[in-house]
């Protein structure tokens, strides 16, 4: 459904992202990890079309056979609105506050559908319904203020599936919320994609969460897509040293469909932290912040594939099935 190749996403000289390839099949849960800074949100809105205005895209994304990279604001708007959902991730910074929640629903049904003006409003309260809004019809004409955070977020959940795209883009949405509606949106997240049987983006800095939502991950960093697999298989057998590294310092994952929680554990600290844009070093990103670098980590390692379509850009990977 979705198949990126050489994607490069650049400010002035700064190339600040190059996905060598990515794809997400249609139905598939796919998520992108890495540490802030990583280059996850500013991929998921280049898919989206949804980058800053500044920077400039080259190589390919195709979605349904279609080539997103050079369609016009107005193509790609349709194409977003109806095709593809975006979910940002905060809810007080994508509402309008001057106007009221279910108008705004009802704008995204009226531009991505062609739906009259009394299926529109009966179409926004099933939204509100399936997003497990209470009372929908008194929330229907509310302003943001007037409703939490966590409400808030299911608004834009609702005006994410409005048109029941086929791919769902969620840019770590669970970020600008309190503890404890984390897991219930992320469950609803889940839960919308699996009954919509729409593909999914999802990103986030949480391991443990991309883990439990994702069927497959993307380990990112640097801008760069350093490691790629199955979730099961990234979680009990990393093969690049940054995603090992990434599992060392996460305070637990889950087995299976659970939200993470803190395990009591102890783990391990990253060296160093995330560069600034610009000031990667050449070859493998991470080798300065790893200890396992070498002369060869100075050139661009190739991408070495594995088994059920995973794949590792690393000079020294983590033994597979062995011992680091």
């Amino acid at each position: 459904m979705l198949a990126i190749r050489d994607l490069r996403v650049s400010v002035g000289a700064l190339e600040l992202v190059h996905i060598e390839r990515l794809e997400i099949p249609e139905g598939r849960r796919v998520g992108l990890v890495g540490e802030s800074g990583s280059g996850k949100s500013i991929t998921a809105m280049s898919i989206a079309g949804l980058q800053p205005r500044e920077a400039r895209l080259a190589g390919s994304v195709r979605f349904a056979g279609r080539e997103l990279v050079g369609l016009s604001d107005g193509d790609m708007a349709r194409v977003r609105g109806a095709r593809i959902g975006f979910i940002p991730q905060d809810p007080t910074r994508a509402l309008n506050p001057t106007t009221r929640v279910g108008p705004q629903v009802a704008e995204a049904l009226r531009l991505n559908t062609p739906l009259g003006r009394g299926a529109i409003r009966a179409r926004v309260l099933e939204l509100f319904a399936q997003v497990r809004l209470p009372e929908p019809a008194a929330l229907y004409h509310r302003y943001p203020h007037q409703i939490s955070g966590g409400q808030q977020q299911r608004v834009l959940i609702a005006m994410a599936i409005a048109a029941r795209p086929a791919l769902l883009v969620a840019d770590e949405p669970t970020t600008a919320l309190d503890v404890t509606v984390q897991n219930e949106i992320l469950r609803l997240i889940l839960e919308l994609s699996r009954a919509e049987r729409m593909a999914m983006l999802f990103v986030s800095h949480e391991l443990g969460v991309v883990r439990a939502v994702c069927d497959d991950i993307g380990v990112v960093y640097g801008g760069r897509l350093v490691e790629f697999a199955p979730a099961g298989a990234i979680a009990a057998r990393p093969r690049h040293r940054y995603t090992e590294a990434l599992i060392g310092a996460n305070p637990g994952l889950p087995a299976g469909d659970e939200i993470p929680r803190q395990s009591g554990r102890r783990f391990t600290v990253i060296d160093g932290s995330v560069p600034a844009a610009g000031r990667f070093p050449a070859g493998c990103r991470f080798r300065n912040r790893c200890r396992h670098a070498t002369a060869a980590c100075e050139t661009d390692p190739p991408i070495a594939p594995g088994e059920a379509g995973a794949w590792v850009k690393c000079w020294h990977p983590v033994a597979a099935g062995g011992p680091p």
